[in-house]
């Protein structure tokens, strides 16, 4: 017996909360891990223990770092399902249109949604980079897991500026990102009115900038000599 065909319409819509879905788990984990980043204010004492902390999450049930790998794990799911949404939303709606106009209207869309792609890239490379810096130790001046916040001091040091420039560029992407994505996940799962539309754009905005700042701060901090 054949199965029943899924419409294109339900398809669309499907994929459109997939990508939302995805794109706030994201965002949580963001926000998170932003709020473990500020800990570095306290002092090396408190933030060397916040990792550690988070090394040993789930113990005894779990190893040491299990939590991490599942965690990383997870996101790295929802990342891949967020930016094959998109990938396949972005087909549709250039085969929708597949004729050129010879007089391109003006794009409403906001600076945000235009460099979402060329922004995705300079994120991706700098998770990549991200990893192998923090995460891993491979490209971090000191490396060593037992000292997080000498990790971190030594990688912003102010001889290490272009470090700190190409983290800059990857946090405002992912601003733009998120004050685009944030408001079209708000649209996609229901927020229709001219009332709530204004909201959502507010709210984007609002913690966009509350996640640039956040995560700028940690760098500069360091850059400045702040946090040593």
């Amino acid at each position: 017996m054949d199965r029943p065909k899924t419409s294109p319409a339900r398809s669309t819509v499907s994929l459109k909360i997939l990508m939302a879905v995805t794109g706030l788990l994201l965002v949580a984990f963001l926000f998170a891990h932003m709020a473990g980043n500020l800990k570095i204010f306290v002092g090396a004492e408190s933030f060397d223990h916040y990792a550690h902390w988070l090394r040993g999450l789930g113990a005894p049930l779990l190893p040491e770092t299990w939590y991490l790998w599942i965690q990383r794990a997870g996101l790295t799911v929802a990342l891949i399902g967020h930016v094959a949404a998109a990938t396949i939303l972005a087909r549709r709606a250039r085969k929708a249109r597949p004729v050129r106009y010879a007089h391109r209207p003006k794009v409403q869309g906001s600076y945000a949604a235009r460099t979402m792609r060329w922004g995705g890239v300079i994120v991706l490379l700098f998770v990549i980079y991200h990893i192998l810096d923090l995460t891993t130790g491979t490209l971090n001046p000191i490396g060593d897991k037992a000292h997080p916040h000498a990790n971190v001091v030594a990688d912003f040091a102010p001889d290490r500026w272009y470090v700190t420039l190409f983290y800059t560029l990857a946090v405002v992407a992912v601003g733009l990102h998120l004050r685009h994505g944030i408001f079209s996940a708000a649209r996609t799962l229901g927020q229709q009115s001219p009332r709530g539309e204004q909201r959502a754009r507010r709210a984007a905005l609002a913690l966009s900038l509350i996640l640039v700042i956040g995560y700028l701060s940690v760098p500069f901090a360091v850059l400045t000599g702040l946090v040593k």
